[in-house]
């Protein structure tokens, strides 16, 4: 067993003490037949819930680096992502959409999901993952310019609280060339466009 593997098992096993424990105060029996491994399932949902925390979002952008002559809007829209909410523990969940323009070099399409789900795999606010995509992307590939786009729904918002089911929050950030309202637009425009 690696050093990685037991460490794992250490957190389940910690997590699930717990987890017995808020079942108890929550007025549950824990010896219940259909509780019986409740804490052991939650626990393992959670660490695949903020696995994020273990994984190097810059590091995934370096591992497809490539050098490449092309000076225009990459855009990957559409990004499903789940992540929890760092208030209440609930999940929020929508789209990334992400856009950069190469300055020298591009990377893996698929490493800009990976980015995206890295960030989203940790108590998260949207506000704050959105600016962290960016920044990410804008330090490790130093493009000419990087946007975020973010569109949510909130479990916190749908289930408690006010509880508004059609409510979609969305945010944005943008560095370099997205300074320009024209080049904004044009990101805008194609993402709200119908895909293949």
């Amino acid at each position: 067993m690696t050093e990685q593997e037991n460490e794992i098992l250490q957190n389940v096993e910690e997590l699930k003490y717990h987890y017995s424990h808020i079942l108890a105060l929550l007025g549950e029996d824990v010896a219940r037949e259909g509780l019986l491994k409740t804490p052991e399932r939650v626990a393992k949902a959670m660490l695949t819930l903020t696995r994020g925390y273990h994984q190097d979002p810059c590091a995934v952008l370096n591992s497809a680096k490539f050098k490449e002559d092309y000076r225009q809007m990459v855009i990957v829209k559409d990004i499903n992502f789940y992540s929890l909410c760092e208030h209440h523990m609930l999940p929020f969940y929508g789209k990334a959409h992400v856009a950069y323009i190469p300055n020298g070099y591009i990377t893996g399409l698929s490493k800009i999901a990976r980015v995206v789900d890295i960030f989203s795999h940790r108590l998260q606010v949207q506000e704050r993952m959105t600016t962290q995509i960016k920044e990410c992307i804008q330090q490790t590939l130093n493009p000419l310019g990087v946007m975020v786009v973010i569109e949510a729904k909130h479990m916190c918002m749908q289930m408690r609280g006010v509880e508004k089911q059609n409510s979609i929050t969305t945010t944005s950030d943008f560095t370099g060339a997205f300074n320009q309202a024209k080049t904004r637009e044009e990101f805008m425009d194609l993402i709200q466009r119908r895909g293949i």
